[in-house]
């Protein structure tokens, strides 16, 4: 037990590590905000994009769309980082992670209102449009109201999952929670850094889970 204590919680190993990990927890913090912020904005406005431009958007944003899905993150991290200073771009390791999360959060985002967008009655629209309204203000004020009350639940589900590659940081330098945390470890040779790594993910990542979920309650359609 002395052992086990030693290497995951030595009292020592928090209190010389504790600056450091609170500093990547900033960074992440940072980082996830961005990601939120760019990713939800851009994969709703594309959505919109596709609803009022049709078949002139649609297969170069699906083209969009099914590369940043199907590709995994941490592969578009390093294509991006390392691909792009060969041709004269040279973008800093926050800004490429930031950069890449959203482009897929937007893409899963896209996805997402769109099947909201599609679910909502044809009537709506059309009730809307007797009314005097023109194709967009239906869309705005009638049509996407409801798509997004539809689109919450995968929508948060996707976003705490996205936000949490803020970890792939750590392959390019970025000094988020387990860049700083693996560096203490390969410094001291011991455990404690990343168990203090994973407690600084508990305590930033659950008040966005019990958030998410409050959003669902908040918003859901009501069966009565």
């Amino acid at each position: 037990m002395d052992h086990f204590i030693d290497t995951f919680f030595n009292p020592q190993q928090i209190l010389a590590t504790w600056p450091a990990v609170l500093m990547g927890a900033v960074v992440t913090l940072e980082i996830a905000a961005l990601v939120v912020l760019t990713g939800i904005t851009a994969g709703i406005g594309l959505a919109v994009l596709r609803w009022i431009f049709g078949r002139w958007l649609k297969w170069p944003l699906l083209f969009f769309v099914d590369i940043a899905r199907a590709v995994p993150p941490l592969v578009l991290v390093l294509l991006v980082y390392f691909g792009l200073p060969s041709v004269g771009i040279d973008i800093p390791g926050f800004a490429v992670i930031w950069l890449v999360l959203s482009a897929v959060l937007a893409a899963f985002v896209e996805e997402i209102v769109w099947a909201g967008l599609i679910s909502v009655k044809k009537g709506q629209r059309e009730a809307a449009r007797s009314t005097g309204l023109t194709e967009i203000q239906a869309l705005v004020y009638v049509v996407l109201p409801q798509a997004l009350r539809l689109a919450i639940p995968p929508l948060t589900n996707r976003t705490i999952s996205i936000t949490k590659n803020t970890a792939l940081g750590t392959v390019i330098g970025v000094p988020e929670i387990i860049n700083q945390a693996t560096t203490a470890v390969s410094f001291s040779g011991n455990a404690t850094p990343l168990m203090m790594g994973a407690f600084a993910y508990l305590v930033l990542f659950i008040p966005i889970i019990g958030f998410g979920r409050w959003v669902e309650g908040r918003f859901a359609w009501r069966r009565h």
